[in-house]
């Protein structure tokens, strides 16, 4: 760790010690490394919460599988645009590592990303009907260029075998593939990512220590006033710039900013819960993450998956998530998180999404009083020779769900809209930026910290500061690789060997 004492009072404080802390402090790093950066975590180790990974299904979210990406219009046709975006932003991850581990910050990729292809299964002719209009759309795009289609069970065991044995043979069913996906460990990489920066002059991580309070001082610096969680003392260091990417912790921080930019914004916590399997005899056979159809009213966070899991090197089941709630904001968090959360200016914006979304109230309600046995009936719809024996529940990490307050009206009538997505939330002076939400979150870090920088330092993405140092950093930035088929098919070709993934 580097040598920095709380009264050296830092360009750039980062509160909380996940991916996307760490990934901001990289490319802040690799733009600038005379920036002295002090990074803040509760706990006493980085990537405890939602970066963990077994907190997070690790999918490497490249839009590949996930069905809630891609939904149907009324007239049955797909729309992929969504699934577009958030493919396009794992590219954007998969050259920040690349170049990482080209100049050595982090010596094997394999200590955090593993080959593994991404499916989407689904039964019953409605869904079948649908997966074969989105195969159409996405495969006819050159950023799904490999996709693979097949209705037939031989061709779909041939992929995941286990989730055809033991099936009813009349059943119409339905699946894609992709070999070029990935499973990501989030945990294993925020640690060689917060080591790499350890070992630069001018970074340091302070464990133990809780940020309590924000303030405004004089000069236009942020006072962060920080606890030891041990002994309870206080001390307080002042820096240009803050980001808030503290997970589940970002809305209570983002309030004591008491910037205007924040007032009104709420959240909703939503607990998740796996059934993990460890049995090699089982796990071997499967090597592949499988996404389903979620049910209605749920949120994107809970469609149903069978994944395969590569962590600390041991390769594991993972099925889930099932929903749940805890009114904690954090898996560590406090019982009374949500209430105090609650002010005069956001209680009616939850009021009015919470009258607007009854059918993921119903959702939620359901999961929570189901029992286990409800638990693996649902998985066995995925894997139909399941023994449940061979799996045991896991807790996921805990979400919190933006509610973002919308329209211009007065306190009474101010109107609330639930955001599945992650949202920035900058003081106007750009000296500091809340990351609030939840999903796709840690595999689109490296588009979240390129949106920090064009929201906070566009002064400096100029020819004659940042900009060259960011495009060697990320070759494709500023290209459009939704619509450039060949840049999108160079960096790929380019990104897949240094990280030893699939490329076709």
């Amino acid at each position: 760790m580097a040598d920095m004492r709380y009264d050296d009072n830092p360009d750039v404080v980062l509160v909380g010690a996940g991916i996307m802390s760490a990934t901001l402090g990289t490319v802040l790093k690799e733009l600038e490394p005379s920036l002295t950066i002090a990074m803040f975590e509760t706990l006493h180790d980085c990537a405890l919460e939602s970066s963990e990974g077994w907190n997070n299904a690790g999918t490497g979210h490249a839009a590949n599988c996930e069905l809630n990406y891609t939904p149907q219009r009324a007239d049955g046709s797909v729309d992929i645009a969504k699934a577009l975006e958030v493919n396009v932003e794992f590219d954007l991850s998969r050259q920040l590592w690349a170049h990482l581990v080209k100049r050595g910050a982090i010596p094997d990729p394999r200590a955090f990303i593993h080959p593994c292809p991404h499916m989407s299964f689904v039964w019953g002719p409605e869904n079948v009907a649908f997966l074969k209009a989105r195969y159409a759309e996405m495969s006819a795009h050159h950023c799904y260029h490999g996709m693979a289609y097949s209705e037939d069970p031989k061709v779909i065991a041939g992929w995941a075998p286990l989730i055809i044995e033991g099936r009813d043979p009349g059943e119409p069913i339905a699946a894609t593939r992709i070999v070029t996906g990935t499973d990501v460990d989030y945990g294993a990489l925020t640690h060689l990512l917060v080591e790499q920066l350890s070992a630069q002059p001018g970074f340091a991580v302070h464990y133990n220590r809780k940020v309590v309070a924000l303030d405004r001082v004089d000069d236009g610096r942020w006072a962060v006033t920080v606890e030891d969680t041990y002994d309870g003392t206080r001390q307080t260091v002042t820096a240009k710039f803050v980001f808030i990417g503290a997970g589940g912790g970002s809305l209570p921080l983002l309030q004591a900013s008491k910037i205007p930019e924040g007032r009104g914004y709420g959240g909703f916590p939503v607990s998740g819960i796996w059934l993990r399997c460890d049995v090699d005899a089982v796990s071997e056979r499967h090597h592949a993450k499988v996404y389903g159809k979620a049910a209605s009213g749920s949120p994107p966070m809970s469609v149903p998956h069978l994944d395969t899991r590569i962590i600390g090197g041991k390769r594991s089941l993972l099925f889930g998530p099932y929903a749940g709630f805890s009114s904690k904001f954090l898996k560590h968090g406090s019982l009374e998180d949500l209430f105090t959360s609650l002010t005069h200016e956001n209680i009616v914006p939850l009021l009015d999404v919470a009258k607007d979304n009854v059918a993921l109230s119903e959702y939620l309600i359901g999961q929570v009083l189901q029992s286990s046995d409800h638990q693996f009936a649902t998985l066995k719809g995925f894997f139909p020779r399941a023994n449940k024996k061979d799996w045991r529940e896991a807790v996921a990490g805990q979400r919190v769900q933006t509610i973002k307050p919308t329209g211009q009206h007065s306190i009474f009538k101010k109107e609330g809209a639930l955001e599945f997505g992650t949202e920035l939330v900058a003081a106007h002076d750009k000296s500091i930026c809340a990351l609030l939400g939840a999903s796709p979150g840690a595999s689109t870090a490296a588009f979240i910290a390129l949106e920090v920088l064009q929201t906070c330092f566009a002064d400096k993405l100029t020819p004659d500061a940042w900009l060259p140092r960011l495009k060697a950093v990320i070759p494709t930035y500023g290209i459009d690789l939704k619509r450039d088929a060949d840049a999108c098919r160079r960096t790929r070709a380019e990104t897949a060997p240094i990280l030893k993934i699939e490329n076709v």
